[in-house]
């Protein structure tokens, strides 16, 4: 009999996070609801006068920014309800209500840009002179007047807002199929139990000191999504359709630059990336070989890659264990930051264990007048105890930066997100290596550290390798099959893990599994934010308060500056290659070290 996952109604409450605190009930959701529609209706009305005088100016953008932070509200609160059940219609419906719901609202005020943008600079000048209150929303105005290059009518930029929904519909497609309707099958685990494979548990039997188990693992997880691979292809190829329609539009040269220029960044630090990791494969193929030579084995194959190097070092961390070692090994970034850890953990800002129909994975998600939340798929594993950190990072980022800066202002952009939550990992990484005294926990450690390079840098400029030929395939007019994702995805593996590993045909269609796929350009800053987490963490380390202070002007600033120039405050330039080659280098010293220990 195969262990099942419990139902949602059998988790306990005090492992599940505290949805009440953005809403007591769902009543007071529907008011919400009632009240966006009700600032929706009166910024309607601003059509054609939105810049008729600076009161109407100044009347528009404070209307839509309240209306925005209600919006911002209920569409978490539905958010996390469906994200806690997949399967769970209700909540899925009122998450799919709530998109309607914006779509209708983003169309039907889709002439507020236009109508900025159009208006005359010397206007402006003059309204910020009249009304000194207007002055609070000038960086807002210069943020819409960068992307005028991209901007259209307010015809097209309404009927551009109707496409919202439905672009959204191969991701929402994805998510329902990966995380609620599809099936794996089950494996015997190293004691003799029959096991379900899941999201949540493949990485820890891919972790088995028993290699058949992590060998049946691979298989029957990869035979699973090869059996819809075709299904899965069409919504991969309607991604990135939907993204070269958007960029096309915009007047984007094509869906990179779309996508990161939204984030005021130039392509050329994802190139850059793309570029110095390539440089740096030698490294890679190292620590494959590394691998194979440390687990004893003829060929290494893809299931082996999980798998701790240095056998019988593995201890289960519970999820109390881990809340305290993280709060330990914080210490270096203040009192003030962990009294908010510790606010996060003693109020239920976390959703920690599997359940069935739940989310994969993990995030931290919130709202600005609400605490953040985090959801998690906690398994008691060292893996486990950095994700706590890693989310808890993203949580305090969004804390302070909700703190500090007005609603508007908040909400950093997506290329500085992981940059915080990787900076917690290096730092428990530290502490861990530092309060150890045994050589073969030592190892054990550095294995891990090493793979976070792995699957950090290494696996996630892969990822952003593979969208960037997908997308650029797709752009020159090539159908993005079944077939066509796997051999790019295969050579790729190739590629990056080297000669001394067997890139096994079931990991051709892993593609199929990344969610992160349905993200626009997103992965490729995991990579940039590890590297730059680890010259923020070293700082840290070595110059105490006067870097904590900085990092933590870095946290604050939500958008308030360009993220480079943010990252700049804590002493990172990502407009050169150097953060890239110093993590890199990082990488090649532990190598160096782990060889000597072994």
């Amino acid at each position: 009999m195969a262990k099942e996952l419990l139902k949602r109604s059998e988790a306990a409450p005090a492992f599940t996070w505290n949805l009440a605190d953005m809403y007591a009930t769902p009543a007071a959701w529907e008011a919400d609801i009632q009240m966006i529609l009700e600032y929706a209706g009166k910024l309607a009305e601003k059509e054609g006068k939105v810049t008729a005088t600076a009161a109407d100016l100044y009347e528009t953008l404070s209307t839509q920014a309240i209306m925005e932070e209600k919006v911002d509200l209920a569409y978490n609160y539905a958010a996390r309800l469906s994200d806690e059940d997949t399967g769970n219609a209700t909540h899925q419906a009122m998450e799919m209500r709530l998109r309607t719901v914006i779509a209708g609202i983003s169309s039907n005020l889709a002439f507020i840009e236009p109508e900025i943008l159009d208006t005359p600079e010397e206007v402006l000048q003059r309204y910020y002179a009249e009304m000194p209150d207007l002055e609070f929303y000038r960086k807002q105005i210069l943020e819409i007047q960068r992307l005028k290059p991209h901007c259209l009518s307010t015809e097209m930029e309404k009927l551009m807002a109707m496409t919202s929904e439905m672009s959204s519909t191969a991701s929402q497609i994805f998510s329902v199929f990966n995380n609620a309707d599809l099936k794996f099958p089950e494996v015997m685990n190293e004691e003799g139990e029959w096991v379900r494979i899941t999201h949540g548990r493949f990485v820890g039997l891919e972790e088995s000191a028993d290699r058949r188990v992590r060998k049946e693992t691979f298989e029957k997880l990869y035979h699973t999504y090869k059996q819809y691979e075709n299904t899965l292809a069409c919504l991969y190829n309607g991604q990135v359709k939907q993204l070269i329609f958007k960029a096309r539009t915009r007047n984007y040269a094509s869906t990179l630059e779309a996508s990161v220029i939204a984030n005021n960044v130039s392509p050329k630090v994802y190139e850059n990336l793309v570029t110095t990791v390539n440089d740096n494969l030698d490294k890679m193929h190292r620590y494959v070989r590394l691998r194979k030579k440390m687990l004893q084995v003829e060929e290494l194959h893809m299931y082996d890659i999980y798998t701790p190097m240095i056998a019988d070092a593995a201890r289960k961390i519970t999820y109390e264990e881990a809340k305290e070692t993280v709060l330990k090994a914080l210490a270096p970034l203040g009192e003030d930051y962990i009294r908010i850890l510790r606010e996060g953990f003693d109020n239920r800002w976390i959703d920690v264990y599997e359940n069935e129909g739940k989310r994969s994975g993990a995030y931290s998600a919130g709202s600005y007048s609400t605490h953040p939340y985090i959801l998690l798929n906690h398994n008691d594993t060292l893996d486990s105890m950095f994700t706590l950190a890693h989310e808890m990072g993203h949580a305090i980022h969004s804390y302070l930066s909700n703190k500090n800066q007005p609603y508007i202002y908040s909400q950093y952009k997506i290329f500085v997100a992981e940059v915080a939550s990787t900076c917690n990992e290096i730092l428990l990484m530290e502490y861990l290596l530092k309060h150890t005294t045994d050589v073969k926990e030592r190892a054990y450690l550095l294995n891990h550290y090493l793979d976070s390079f792995k699957g950090t840098v290494y696996r996630q400029t892969m990822f952003a390798e593979f969208e960037m030929q997908t997308s650029a395939m797709a752009e020159a007019g090539e159908s993005l099959t079944a077939p066509v994702l796997d051999k790019v995805y295969h050579n790729l593996n190739c590629k990056y893990y080297g000669p001394d590993m067997v890139s096994d045909p079931e990991i051709a269609v892993e593609w199929a599994r990344i969610p992160h796929f349905y993200y626009n350009f997103y992965v490729y800053q995991y990579a940039t934010g590890f590297s730059s987490a680890v010259a923020i963490a070293r700082n840290i380390l070595e110059n105490g308060a006067p870097a904590v202070e900085k990092y933590k002007e870095f946290l604050s600033g939500g958008c308030s500056q360009a993220p480079v120039e943010l990252l700049k405050i804590a002493g990172v330039d990502l407009e050169t290659p150097k953060p890239i080659q110093d993590a890199l280098n990082v990488f090649g010293e532990i190598l160096d070290e782990m060889e000597k220990l072994v």
